[in-house]
């Protein structure tokens, strides 16, 4: 291999690694919000138990929507996981075409639209997650206007 060759293969390399890196600054986010998610629904297991009537009414829905998010968030990380790995696919098949001489566009192509797909319904997930997490604070904000009133 010459080094026109060498150059070839690490210009094609450079793109699909700065979206490897991208998506992966997401699934950081991502599994920095299903912790928070995760711990939260324990500490409300731990006073649901001893919880009036009505405050653990309240208590349910709050754990209802935080599974609700941890299984979005779930999705949307698996799927973000399947993003990096099309991509890194791609990166294999790159250097294949380049070191092989082997003709692998159509299935380049395939797997970035694969990828790309991936990484959209991903961020579809992530921002249903965000829906749930302001419908359950709405419930906090409503909880806390109906103990002030009383």
């Amino acid at each position: 291999m010459n080094i026109d060759s060498l150059i070839k293969i690490l210009q094609a390399s450079i793109a699909p690694v700065v979206l490897i890196s991208g998506v992966g600054l997401l699934l950081l986010s991502m599994t920095n919000r299903l912790g928070r998610s995760i711990d939260r629904i324990r500490q409300l297991c731990n006073v649901y138990d001893t919880a009036a009537h009505d405050v653990s009414v309240l208590l349910k829905q709050q754990i209802d929507i935080l599974y609700q998010r941890c299984e979005m968030l779930r999705i949307a990380i698996a799927l973000s996981t399947a993003s990096i790995g099309c991509v890194s696919v791609i990166i294999l098949a790159l250097f294949s075409m380049y070191v092989f001489d082997v003709n692998l566009v159509g299935f380049v192509e395939l797997i970035f639209a694969i990828g790309l797909i991936s990484l959209i319904l991903s961020l579809v997930f992530f921002l249903r997650d965000v829906r749930y997490a302001l419908s359950s604070l709405r419930i906090e904000i409503d909880n806390t206007y109906e103990n002030k009133k009383s």
